[in-house]
């Protein structure tokens, strides 16, 4: 793997020369845009708006618009100069429970590696909060963007997991949801049950992303000429319309299974 951020994890007085490596792949199958006609495959230019013309990567520079449609340029010293101790330090400002942060915050995770590979204070802080239960909150800035992030342990490593400011989640006042909806004891009873039945440990390696997987398999069948099978869908029918007749189907057919 390939480092993409050196910089230090800081927590109090202590500070932890560490290196960033993304911990998340895609999944996802590399399709390319293809142009109908032949065949040939499309490609994405940077173009002047006013000549034309394609423009040489290294001549793109990051402008702001200003009101008199002006724009400034905003170089990279520019970045660091906003928040120059966020550009190379993860700086831990308090710790919370990993449980009260709402998955809806959830963005992209980072494995943390320090400089030296018996080093103390980085060993020290993961067990402190494997022990605690606790996350470290912090901010720091990548690629040019402040990010909010939560350092976790996962085995042996410190996880840098970022997370999304409470201002970018919407709110839910304009959805057409009921309040008060009337939910009888039997149902809210048998609807307890059937989670209950269905519960157990966390286990993400039971999980395959299957679709990507049946793609490919028709990707490849068509380059040999055959046709495709398609799954048909097997809609789950119940006899009844009634919530709770419903809910009791669904615990039996758990327990048939």
């Amino acid at each position: 793997m390939r480092s993409i951020w050196k910089g230090s994890l800081g927590f109090g007085l202590v500070s932890i020369p560490v290196k960033l490596y993304s911990a998340v792949q895609s999944s996802t199958l590399d399709l390319d845009m293809l142009d109908a006609r032949d065949h040939e495959r499309i490609r994405y230019q940077r173009v002047n708006e006013k000549t034309h013309k394609e423009v040489p990567y290294d001549k793109i520079v990051k402008g702001y618009k200003m009101s008199d449609d002006n724009y400034v340029i905003v170089e990279e010293a520019d970045f660091e100069a906003a928040a120059p101790e966020k550009s190379k330090v993860v700086e831990i400002e308090s710790f919370v429970d990993i449980a009260d942060v709402n998955p809806m915050f959830y963005e992209t995770s980072y494995y943390t590696e320090p400089d030296t590979k018996n080093n103390k204070a980085y060993a020290l802080l993961l067990q402190a909060l494997k022990k605690s239960g606790k996350a470290g909150l912090a901010r720091f800035v990548l690629r040019s963007t402040e990010s909010l992030c939560i350092v976790h342990p996962v085995d042996h490593v410190l996880v840098i997991t970022r997370i999304r400011f409470g201002q970018e989640i919407r709110g839910t006042e304009d959805l057409n949801i009921a309040e008060d909806v009337n939910i009888s004891k039997k149902e809210l009873d048998v609807g307890l049950a059937l989670i209950k039945q269905y519960a157990e440990d966390f286990d993400v390696s039971k999980f395959k992303d299957e679709y990507n997987d049946e793609l490919l398999k028709i990707i490849k069948a068509k380059s040999k000429g055959k046709r495709a099978t398609i799954k048909k869908l097997k809609p789950h029918k119940t006899k009844s319309n009634d919530l709770y007749d419903q809910l009791m189907e669904s615990l039996k057919s758990k327990k048939g299974a």
